[in-house]
């Protein structure tokens, strides 16, 4: 999955027509990328995501659980209980991933080939020595990020609990699988749709700026601000058909495993 990753970044931080370095189509992102960079330019800035993806989905289903227990004494409906949570649950996740994910864009925004490229490790501390910790260095687009896994969660777990508990349960296994693949699949799909435009805020913010020395997109609202003035609407939508192609089939599998899983736990301890 993570090629698409990189694909979805390179759209969303070319800034409109006249960027000379722009992508036609996807096809030709990949086609370009593969050409220029080889296929390790596929797996650029792959190893953030390699150590923060078992804490960040634990962090996820775990605080998920937690606040859904903590409003389960408050009167608010299930189905509001449920969105809420996931709320809760992506903005509790954004503030692990944060540091992983400047990282990771900056590497996956350069196009070198891939031997060129500095290490995870060495660019981490490059950006430490010479930006800080803060919001201008390894927790620059904080905000952005909050808002991209606050909505992402809100609506994955709403949507799919809601839809779930809507549509009838079937005795047959195979049914009943392919019934939570699907709500699993319009989740990831519908909630990578909505939250979209603080994903290209966030690229924009943590990877290259247009011009070096000088900071053009600084914080999340601005920075969609300017995006849709300067490149319309459909600018805030870069990335999407490769996004959607990553979440939607893995949010489906991410919510059957962390089912099944929970399921065979509360039935064996």
């Amino acid at each position: 999955m993570h090629p698409l990753d990189v694909v979805k970044t390179r759209f969303q931080i070319q800034r409109g027509k006249g960027d000379a370095n722009s992508y036609r189509g996807l096809g030709h992102c990949f086609k370009t990328i593969f050409h220029q960079e080889g296929i390790l330019g596929f797996y650029k800035g792959i190893l953030p995501p390699i150590l923060v993806e078992t804490p960040k989905r634990a962090v996820k289903f775990l605080t998920f659980e937690q606040y859904k227990k903590i409003l389960s004494y408050t009167s608010l409906p299930t189905g509001v209980i449920f969105t809420v949570a996931g709320l809760g649950s992506g903005l509790t996740e954004a503030f692990v991933v944060n540091p992983f994910e400047v990282v990771k864009v900056s590497l996956q925004a350069q196009r070198n080939s891939f031997s060129q490229q500095p290490s995870s490790f060495a660019y981490a501390r490059d950006i430490i020595k010479t930006q800080g910790f803060g919001l201008r260095g390894l927790n620059k687009g904080l905000t952005a990020t909050l808002g991209r896994h606050g909505v992402f969660n809100m609506i994955y777990f709403g949507f799919y609990f809601n839809v779930k508990n809507i549509i009838p349960a079937n005795k047959d296994p195979s049914i009943e699988f392919l019934r939570k693949l699907g709500i699993g699949f319009l989740s990831g799909t519908i909630a990578s749709c909505v939250n979209i435009p603080f994903d290209v805020a966030k690229s924009r913010i943590q990877g290259p700026q247009p011009k070096p020395g000088e900071v053009k997109y600084r914080t999340c609202f601005t920075s969609m601000k300017t995006i849709y003035r300067e490149e319309g609407f459909f600018a805030l939508y870069k990335g999407l058909v490769p996004k959607v192609m990553r979440l939607g089939p893995g949010g489906a599998v991410m919510l059957l495993v962390y089912e099944y899983a929970f399921a065979w736990l509360q039935k064996n301890f």
